[in-house]
């Protein structure tokens, strides 16, 4: 009887052993991704996990939060920033992989002045524009900052407009940008700057005016896979975020895709 039970179990083992790297590859994904991209991957999740066979979670925060959490241990498989600094500090500290086409941009965005969609509000964006007095008794609504990308380039848009020291005692700034929207979406603040994907997300708010390109640094998206991790079904989420579907899906929520890199 015991002869007889060894080919089973050895048949069993080496179905079992065999049956590993499939199921090593379809772990589920878990993205760390800026909040300004939630409506867009959240729009683009069944063809994402279509592409990688398994299930993919996104965690949203801002890139700074997110960064600090991947330094932190956090088993994230891929990281998406809004900036390239966020994303420099884990290359520098090999926490994502980098080298040539490790680290990829799969989107830009626009900086935008927002205010509630009921407010009658005019202002164009120009040098010294009388931001600090449309804003009357309110605050500006912005990402912090002194961390978080969407806040670093509002300032950066200010001061290149000369306005920043008329209103950087009447900010409320939020833990991330979409924080920020929220606050004028609620009428909480009668203005604030926000990226224009986030703009075109809320029905709450409209657009007064956009920042010109120049104002401010390049807003960009870059991509990595965390190095501590090795999940295969990651790195085809990384290459189905940029294909011409995936950017199809980031064009119709507000982001730029024109002059990316093609694979």
């Amino acid at each position: 009887m015991i002869r007889s039970r060894v080919p089973w179990v050895t048949c069993l083992l080496a179905v079992c052993l065999g049956a590993a790297p499939t199921r090593a590859a379809d772990e589920p994904v878990l993205v760390f991704a800026a909040a300004s991209l939630a409506t867009a991957f959240d729009a683009m999740r069944p063809d994402v996990e279509r592409a990688a066979g398994t299930t993919v979670r996104f965690s949203y925060a801002s890139s700074a939060t997110l960064a600090r959490q991947i330094e932190a241990g956090a088993p994230a498989d891929l990281f998406v920033s809004a900036d390239t600094d966020w994303m420099n500090y884990l290359v520098e500290r090999r926490l994502v992989r980098s080298g040539e086409g490790a680290v990829s941009a799969i989107a830009f965005n626009r900086l935008v002045l927002v205010a509630p969609a009921s407010s009658t509000i005019a202002l164009k964006i120009a040098r010294n524009f009388p931001l600090h007095a449309a804003l009357g008794s309110g605050r500006l609504a912005v990402a912090d900052p002194t961390s978080v990308p969407a806040g670093k380039y509002a300032k950066a848009g200010l001061e290149y407009f000369d306005v920043w020291a008329g209103v950087q005692d009447r900010l409320a700034p939020g833990e991330n940008v979409r924080v920020a929207l929220q606050f004028v979406a609620r009428g909480e603040c009668p203005l604030g700057i926000v990226y224009e994907s986030d703009a075109v997300a809320d029905r709450g708010v409209r657009i007064v005016d956009t920042f010109p390109d120049g104002s401010h640094p390049l807003i960009q998206y870059p991509a990595a896979l965390v190095s501590s991790r090795a999940n295969p079904a990651a790195t085809r989420v990384l290459a189905w975020m940029q294909t011409a579907s995936a950017r199809r899906v980031l064009a119709r929520n507000g982001f730029r895709v024109d002059g990316l890199r093609t694979p």
